[in-house]
């Protein structure tokens, strides 16, 4: 009798896919913590877009959206035939060009110059410092600018100290003086912040390639040129693209507590201009007009820009 063995073949069932609902279940926490943010995103950033057709209205506040009379771009013409706006739009590109340029820039350099130093220590107390004025208030920070530029402050001090003025002077008098002062103020309070990001990226370059350039010869200035520059580009091309976008986010608090009567002309914004004509005045469509046309602008400005930088083949945003 011959036997025969029987052998077992296994059949591997193919593995089924999860469902939907299945993967939901099983990451349901994150889920539910996602929920939340969007819910919150909804109410506050989305929902309140409703109230964009404020702006072509004849807005009456005791009649409401739905019972105050549509007037098209009626708000938007008479907006841009108002001097004080073009002047206000002036001053808030100009305000913004300068702190993009000198911001961004400070930025970069104070996170190249402190990767530099070999002291972990002092590189922590440095870091440490410079990034503490941006946790205080605009309040705070133009106080101590006031107290700095006044009339007995330590500026006008040092500069009669040094003969390079005869007299104390009086920055707040002159309108030539007040986009500078505004841009100090930008700097000082958030170059140590906003080059975090900088020194992070610098962190994550591989320490090999410095040893290298090193062997070949390059010195300090050299590396930074050939390995630093070219290691942190990529976040450079992306904090430049979402800042371009916010040119128009020239600032309130700083230029409504510094301005006066005597640098009105190049103090105001078009954040103070809608608090002004919109709250104060109780024009509340010709306010939400020129929130419109900001909100535009910097949406058209980010999409250019994210354009030019990928016919640039550079990083981009989408």
């Amino acid at each position: 009798m011959v036997g025969k063995s029987a052998s077992a073949v296994a059949v591997i069932a193919p593995r089924q896919e999860k469902t939907f609902w299945q993967k939901i279940k099983e990451q349901k926490v994150l889920v539910l913590w996602a929920l939340i943010f969007f819910v919150f995103g909804f109410i506050f950033y989305y929902l309140p877009l409703g109230g964009w057709v404020i702006g072509f209205q004849d807005y009456k506040p005791k009649n409401g959206l739905f019972g105050s009379q549509f007037i098209g771009f009626d708000k938007f013409i008479q907006l841009f035939s108002d001097v004080t706006f073009l002047r206000t739009l002036r001053n808030t590109l100009c305000m913004g060009v300068l702190n993009l340029a000198f911001c961004f820039v400070t930025a970069i350099a104070f996170a190249i110059l402190l990767n530099e130093v070999k002291s972990n220590g002092g590189k922590k107390v440095v870091q440490t410092i410079s990034y503490l004025p941006h946790f205080l208030s605009w309040i705070i920070v133009t106080g101590i600018l006031h107290d700095m530029l006044s009339g007995s402050g330590i500026v006008n001090e040092i500069l009669v100290g040094l003969h390079i003025l005869d007299q104390p002077l009086n920055f707040f008098a002159y309108p030539q003086l007040f986009w500078g002062i505004v841009v100090f103020a930008n700097i000082w309070k958030e170059t140590g912040w906003n080059a975090i990001i900088y020194l992070a990226a610098i962190t994550a370059i591989d320490p090999s390639l410095y040893e290298a350039a090193q062997i070949d010869g390059a010195g300090r200035w050299s590396r930074i040129k050939a390995v630093t520059l070219p290691g942190i580009r990529p976040i450079i091309m992306i904090q430049l693209l979402m800042n371009v976008g916010n040119v128009l986010n020239a600032g309130f608090e700083v230029q409504y507590l510094l301005g006066n009567g005597l640098v009105q002309s190049v103090s105001q914004t078009i954040d103070i201009y809608v608090l002004k004509w919109g709250i104060s005045q109780g024009d509340y469509a010709i306010g939400t007009a020129a929130g419109i046309f900001k909100s535009v602008v910097s949406i058209i400005l980010i999409v250019a820009a994210n354009q030019i930088a990928k016919r640039s083949g550079e990083e981009r945003l989408f």
